[in-house]
């Protein structure tokens, strides 16, 4: 047998770097181990790929924030980690396939170490029932390419040694993933990941690498083992075309409504391709033909940023005309055809006009004028049917669209690349085949699931953010008028003042905060603030104030303790307190202590005012003010107060300080307005409320209004 002990796959050499040179191995074992590698790569990137989803799905269905902002940081490091698990992964497996065969390489890797308590033991439980799995289902395989490789090594490799077993895959992930910061949790979380994305396809490997030995002479004799799993996804993915007109079937009541709109469209006849539409001896073309043309045409839709050098009307009589003068007999397009273009185009010069899209996604959409056109033609169900798939996903595009905004940097998101995707592949595989519309929304359905779940996630964290903002706003000017009332206008030692408004505001708003204001816990404090005012007023009775002292002294010790005072701070207070104690009483020969007059406002620190402003006088206003108090959580709004205008969305209304919290498509707050300042940005044109509703509905019931007008 041949050896090569130079031979290093180019693309393996740059992924290990400056490794140490391999030891001898046959150069069929080299083709094996590069094929594997690929699968496993590929395998790996499907993990990661899904690994954020299924950790911020977890995050969504977290019941504590704890958990939540656990998953949200295991998200963030495996981001970080991902490159150099990846590569730590295919260095190990590089590593183990040049010692083929060595026992001790692999014994750290497989066998599991019980020294680490409960997680180890998780962890190991579940490895071993994924190997096992693994061998149930593909043992036969795996035992196949154990005696290969025997074979072709001329010495015993027994199964579990095997570099391509499923523990020795395994083991090469977690020892590749010990340096991630996640809990045990999100550890078996990844395992599972990596038996349905790697694991999953384990026959693949198994399979090629028995294909290639046995090719290469090495136990041709071996049957090789069923490729059930193999046929099943291949059925699974076969899909049969269906045509467009078969799968949804001849409409009645689409024919009927068409048949309803050709009078209205009868006056706009002969103005598209005029100079053959002209001409009454010429003959019509049939659907069928002027579908062809249309799939012609429909190659050659330009990039939106060309769009305007691309109009249907003269392109298809440019068409038309060859066809005629090819066949020698004058050739125009049917009425009834002719009457269907006319309202298409009109649909789609709504849509072009509709400002509640932003430009960009509407030009990608008016792409689509050709494919919504030969949908029409063939099923006219299109018109009377909401679930039509065509006019489904047209809606949900717009649907979604109409929260994007421009990337400051000029770079397309997630959103506008799907969005490119989809009208991209409908321009280039849609003749009439129902499925791809079908197939398409299905994929679009998937991807906006996602993209709403995430941002309804991150929505609800600014409108909990925005409502705790706004009770601690509350309940600090409850705190501020408390202390108003108790303290302005008096003079008080500088010691109580300052303690006061420092540290006994914590613990009053604390007792707000959890309990509420009728709670006993605030009782509590405000009576200790009291008792503890009046046992520094000289003159004072002795018995009455050494009844009061030790209980005044507890309450405060706790309350102190409560909100974390320094212990410094509080041992300097009740060493002054016990001087004012002792001057009340009018035995003290101590000098009396500094005092304050509390002559303005106390304003605890970073008190904000109400987003509230007073209401207008002016009838004139009562309008916008009304639309603005009317507005329903999920309202989308364009701001056009800067140079580029922001969209964004009603998540939050805070009725306690009259505020309306808007966010972006992300869930990300972008604006903060009262209804009276949102009142006065409406009537001044600073903000539009967006039409959110359905565009295929918006666009016909606009075109049938117009018609009914001319």
């Amino acid at each position: 047998m041949q050896k090569e002990g130079k031979v290093v796959p180019l693309a393996a050499a740059i992924d290990r770097g400056g490794r140490a040179p391999l030891p001898c191995l046959p150069v069929l074992l080299l083709q094996v181990r590069d094929k594997a590698a690929l699968q496993l790569r590929q395998g790996l990137q499907d993990l990661f790929d899904n690994a954020d989803d299924t950790l911020f799905e977890m995050a969504d269905k977290a019941l504590d924030r704890c958990d939540q902002s656990l998953y949200f940081e295991a998200m963030r490091d495996l981001r970080l980690k991902r490159k150099s698990i990846e590569r730590g992964f295919l260095d190990t497996f590089h590593e183990t396939f040049a010692r083929i065969g060595q026992v001790d390489l692999l014994a750290h890797l497989v066998e599991p170490d019980n020294s680490g308590g409960k997680a180890q033991v998780e962890r190991a439980a579940a490895v071993e029932g994924m190997v096992g799995r693994v061998l149930s289902r593909d043992g036969m395989a795996l035992q196949q390419l154990s005696l290969r490789l025997q074979a072709l090594l001329d010495r015993p490799l027994y199964e579990q040694h095997n570099p391509l077993g499923p523990a020795a895959l395994c083991g090469y992930f977690l020892d590749a993933g010990r340096n991630l910061g996640v809990c045990l949790r999100v550890k078996l979380v990844l395992l599972k990941l990596f038996e349905r994305y790697v694991l999953r396809d384990a026959d693949v490997i198994y399979g090629e690498a028995n294909q290639l030995l046995a090719a290469a002479g090495v136990l041709p004799e071996l049957q090789p083992a069923p490729r059930r799993r193999a046929e099943d996804r291949r059925m699974r993915a076969r899909r049969g075309p269906a045509r467009l007109g078969q799968a949804l079937g001849a409409d009645a009541a689409g024919q009927a409504f068409f048949a309803s709109l050709q009078t209205l469209l009868a006056p706009l006849r002969g103005q598209f391709a005029p100079r053959l539409q002209a001409v009454t001896a010429a003959q019509p073309i049939t659907t069928a033909d002027l579908l062809r043309l249309l799939s012609h045409l429909q190659r050659y839709v330009p990039a939106t940023h060309e769009a305007d050098d691309f109009e249907l009307g003269p392109q298809l009589e440019q068409l038309l005309l060859r066809v005629s003068v090819r066949s020698g007999t004058r050739r125009r397009i049917g009425v009834a055809d002719e009457d269907m273009i006319n309202l298409v185009r009109l649909l789609f010069a709504y849509i072009q006009r509709d400002d509640n899209l932003p430009a960009s996604l509407r030009a990608l959409i008016a792409r689509l004028q050709i494919p919504l056109l030969k949908v029409a033609l063939l099923d006219k169900g299109l018109f009377s049917r909401a679930s039509h798939p065509a006019r489904r996903l047209l809606n949900e595009i717009a649907g979604a669209a109409i929260g994007w905004e421009c990337n400051r940097e000029g770079v397309r998101d997630s959103l506008h690349l799907r969005v490119e995707r989809t009208v991209q592949r409908l321009l280039n595989d849609f003749a009439e085949d129902a499925g791809l519309f079908s197939e398409l929304l299905d994929d679009f359905l998937a991807f906006n699931q996602d993209e709403r779940r995430r941002n309804e996630l991150l929505e609800q964290r600014t409108r909990d953010a925005e409502q705790g903002r706004a009770r601690a706003l509350q309940a600090r000017q409850q705190v501020q008028q408390l202390l108003n009332q108790r303290l302005r206008g008096r003079v008080l030692p500088q010691v109580v003042v300052q303690m006061l408004v420092q540290a006994w505001s914590q613990v009053l708003l604390l007792a707000w905060l959890k309990q509420g204001e009728g709670s006993q816990a605030w009782c509590d404090a405000v009576q200790t603030m009291d008792t503890l005012l009046a046992s520094i007023i000289p003159p004072h009775e002795p018995q009455a104030l050494l009844q009061q002292v030790p209980g005044l002294l507890k309450a405060l010790r706790d309350g102190l303790a409560s909100v974390a005072q320094g212990s410094l701070a509080t041992r300097e207070f009740f060493l002054q307190l016990e001087q004012l104690h002792l001057r009340a009483c009018a035995g003290s020969d101590e000098p009396p202590l500094a005092e304050v007059l509390v002559a303005h406002d106390i304003v605890l620190a970073i008190a904000e005012e109400p987003g509230c402003a007073p209401l207008w006088q002016d009838d004139g206003h009562a309008a916008a003010l009304l639309q603005a108090q009317r507005l329903r959580i999920g309202t989308w709004v364009e701001v056009l107060d800067e140079d580029q205008p922001l969209r964004c969305k009603l998540v939050a209304r805070i009725d306690s300080s009259d505020r309306l919290v808007f966010a972006n498509r992300t869930g990300m707050k972008v604006r903060e307005w009262s209804s009276t300042s949102l009142a006065q940005a409406l009537q001044r044109g600073e903000v539009r409320v967006l039409d959110d509703g359905l565009l295929f509905e918006r666009a016909l019931e606009a075109v049938l209004d117009s018609l009914r007008q001319v």
